[in-house]
């Protein structure tokens, strides 16, 4: 029926008369089954005719495709949607094949206009797909996941994480190890919090009545019975059985870089300073205990790369100040790096002094 509207269209804007097809008796249809015959098939595909056939029998199913599933979510009452249902669907994350992986793959190529066309159709797809999946109608989001797979790539998932950061890793202890660059400098982070002695308990401070016995005994029993081990002879040959190990005190505010303090590792205060930067910005001073470990570079490159890596260690134990260190532009690598020398110059842009004789 449209094709026939169509065609009306096109004829009344020409100025001629068009006739619509009636019924076509079977009689009629006798040489087209003797050209099919005769080894002469019909084409596959009405396309057939154009420039590119692939390609456009692609972009008619796509076409097909999002037209049934509007007119399904529209029976659904999911189409359209309200603004605040709209906030509701997840935000679209898709990767679709780039321009030479399509034209290889329907052996035609694409110029950029026509291959935008398909990814507009392939947009409004997820977007269906996203809709249909949150408002729980897994089928339609699954057939549609269907159609959508064959035009995503194989390293989708590694797209994908190419711009996330992998998520820092505590030890047993409750150590985070991160990694800071700067120039040629890379220095390896390991920072742990500082333990508060006072509600640390051992058994030496345990009063004796908090002390589980298994038997119940009185006070008299129980002085009774130390009088009498103390009265005892020890043997030489006996064993002492061995004290329970004390536990390890961390310091308050010790940085160690290369297993040397902070002060005597960079002489210069603004060194020091880029360090201790990310701690003071976060209001953290003191909270933390730092090993660093660095290699190469000079001291402006290794303090940029151990304040890099405190930095992300920082936000690994206390993720509310991430806003804070972000905007203060401690958490992005510092990616200015030195100019090289150039040929025929004394260094990346000095020339050397021009005599004519």
């Amino acid at each position: 029926m449209n094709v026939l509207k169509q065609v009306r269209r096109a004829g009344a804007a020409v100025g001629r008369r068009t006739y619509a097809t009636m019924f076509v008796p079977p009689a009629s249809l006798q040489h087209v089954i003797r050209r099919q015959d005769n080894g002469k098939p019909l084409p596959e595909s009405p396309n057939i005719y154009t420039g590119r056939p692939s390609y456009y029998d692609q972009l008619n199913a796509l076409e097909t495709a999002l037209q049934q599933t509007q007119r399904v979510l529209r029976n659904l009452q999911l189409l359209p949607l309200p603004q605040f249902a709209r906030d509701a669907v997840p935000p679209p994350s898709p990767v679709w094949k780039n321009k030479r992986m399509l034209s290889e793959e329907i052996t035609e190529s694409l110029t950029v206009t026509r291959y935008r066309r398909i990814i507009n159709l392939l947009n409004q797809l997820d977007e269906c797909r996203r809709i249909a999946d949150v408002s729980g109608h897994g089928a339609l989001a699954e057939s549609l996941a269907n159609v959508l797979t064959d035009f995503e790539p194989s390293n989708k998932e590694a797209v994908l994480a190419r711009g996330k950061r992998k998520a820092v890793k505590f030890d047993e202890y409750g150590r985070s190890y991160t990694i800071g660059r700067r120039k040629e400098s890379s220095a390896r982070v390991w920072m742990i919090a500082v333990q508060d002695k006072a509600g640390e308990t051992s058994a030496a401070s345990v009063p004796a009545a908090e002390i589980p016995l298994e038997d119940e005994l009185t006070t008299a029993e129980v002085e009774e019975e130390v009088s009498e081990a103390q009265a005892l002879p020890q043997s030489p040959l006996e064993p002492i059985p061995d004290a329970p190990p004390a536990p390890i005190e961390v310091p308050t505010s010790n940085i160690l870089i290369n297993n040397t303090p902070l002060a005597q590792y960079f002489a210069h205060q603004a060194d020091r300073e880029t360090v201790v930067r990310p701690f003071k910005v976060a209001g953290l001073l003191g909270a933390f205990n730092v090993f660093a470990i660095v290699r190469g570079g000079g001291t402006t490159g290794q303090s940029g790369a151990i304040s890099l890596g405190i930095a992300r260690a920082i936000v690994a134990h206390v993720p509310e100040v991430e806003q804070v260190l972000r905007k203060a532009k401690l958490l992005r690598r510092d990616p200015r790096m030195v100019e090289r020398k150039k040929t025929g110059m004394a260094k990346a842009r000095e020339a050397y002094t021009w005599v004519k004789r």
